[in-house]
């Protein structure tokens, strides 16, 4: 398995996986409700901008030559703590006929490398709180809980 930065030419693929990817976080938020009826209604401006953005890169996940995921990073800092820099795992996917074959791990161990490599001393990841499989997930990959997120819709 390997991690290969996206280009361009990969932004209908980080589209069309980040769309199943948001599509299947639908049922644990009102909040996460898509305002798009269908891939393709989805600009890939916010990929597009990924491309321009020194702090974010996008990865696809390749196996024997085909691609089998996605992987979004982003690099930040808390110049106030002693952990002050981190790597956020943004968005991970596996495409679906691919899970439950140590992908998702082996993306996370990458990460792990990737985030050494850059002088982080840390990685965060979120996850939807009622996403029982993304916490066991995270939980069996060496993350723990660290914070709450809460959130409010302004209607």
């Amino acid at each position: 398995m390997e991690l290969v930065e996206a280009t361009a030419d990969d932004l209908d693929a980080l589209v069309d996986r980040w769309y199943s990817l948001a599509q299947s976080m639908e049922p644990y938020d009102e909040l996460n409700e898509l305002a798009f009826a269908d891939v393709d209604d989805v600009s890939d401006d916010g990929f597009r901008d990924h491309l321009d953005d020194e702090s974010v890169t996008d990865y696809l996940v390749v196996r024997e030559g085909e691609t089998v995921g996605f992987v979004t990073l982003r690099e930040g800092r808390h110049p106030s703590r002693r952990y002050s820099r981190y790597l956020r795992i943004v968005n991970l996917a596996i495409d679906e006929p691919h899970r439950n074959r140590g992908h998702g791990a082996a993306v996370v161990e990458r990460v792990r490398e990737l985030a050494r490599d850059r002088g982080c001393d840390h990685l965060k990841v979120s996850c939807e709180w009622h996403n029982e499989d993304a916490r066991r997930f995270y939980r069996d990959a060496g993350f723990r809980p660290k914070q709450v997120d809460y959130a409010q819709p302004l209607e």
